[in-house]
């Protein structure tokens, strides 16, 4: 499994992408993001409220699970403003990579964005796809999504409109906290298909 140190240089110029930016009228524009086909190929772009909208419309998208020395995973808890699963317990990050951006690139950027720290080291884990619809806002998760495991070791300083709490768990710990507590709807899809990855990166020790 090839470690690279976490890097948003690829990062592309987004202000021509629909990336949310702000337009010159000063309305924020959409935010585009790709939609792709069964194999992971770029089909085409849509509104990001609007993929999500049921059935759903097949889009990339990333997961990131990062790591303390320890081998305990990095949780955040969504803001409760999010418009989409606010206030659940979710993996370390997740979004979607704007259009002609890497995943990799994606994953690295919107992590800072999010916790206000970088990944000191982040690799490929493979791909999901799935099809979640989520109950509680009616929106479904449609995605076809590259998994990122790495480490963290800087200090954390959350976006509030983003994250509304963080915590580091043990394998146990997590378990308890999924018994007692919600969780995203592709937060088990997705971690369960990281799973091969996380055990390299953690070794055995760690119990993931």
């Amino acid at each position: 499994m090839p470690i690279t140190p976490a890097s948003t240089a690829d990062t592309p110029d987004l202000s021509a992408a629909g990336g949310g930016r702000t337009a010159p009228e000063g309305a924020a524009e959409p935010v585009m993001l790709e939609l792709v086909d069964e194999n992971g190929t770029t089909i085409g772009t849509a509104e990001k409220q609007s993929v999500h909208l049921p059935p759903g419309r097949l889009h990339r998208a990333f997961s990131v699970f990062l790591f303390d020395a320890a081998g305990r995973l990095l949780l955040q808890r969504r803001a409760l403003g999010k418009y989409h699963s606010p206030g659940v317990w979710s993996n370390t990050c997740c979004g979607h990579p704007y259009p002609d951006e890497s995943p990799f690139a994606a994953a690295a950027r919107r992590t800072s964005e999010e916790l206000g720290a970088s990944p000191s080291l982040l690799c490929e884990a493979g791909t999901v796809r799935y099809n979640h619809p989520d109950p509680a806002s009616g929106l479904v998760e449609q995605e076809y999504n590259h998994l990122f495991v790495g480490l963290v070791q800087a200090e954390l300083r959350p976006d509030p409109d983003e994250v509304g709490e963080t915590a580091f768990v043990t394998a146990g710990e997590l378990e308890r906290r999924r018994e007692e507590g919600r969780f995203s709807v592709w937060f088990t899809t997705v971690l369960d298909a990281a799973r091969p990855a996380v055990r390299e990166l953690t070794g055995p020790a760690a119990g993931w």
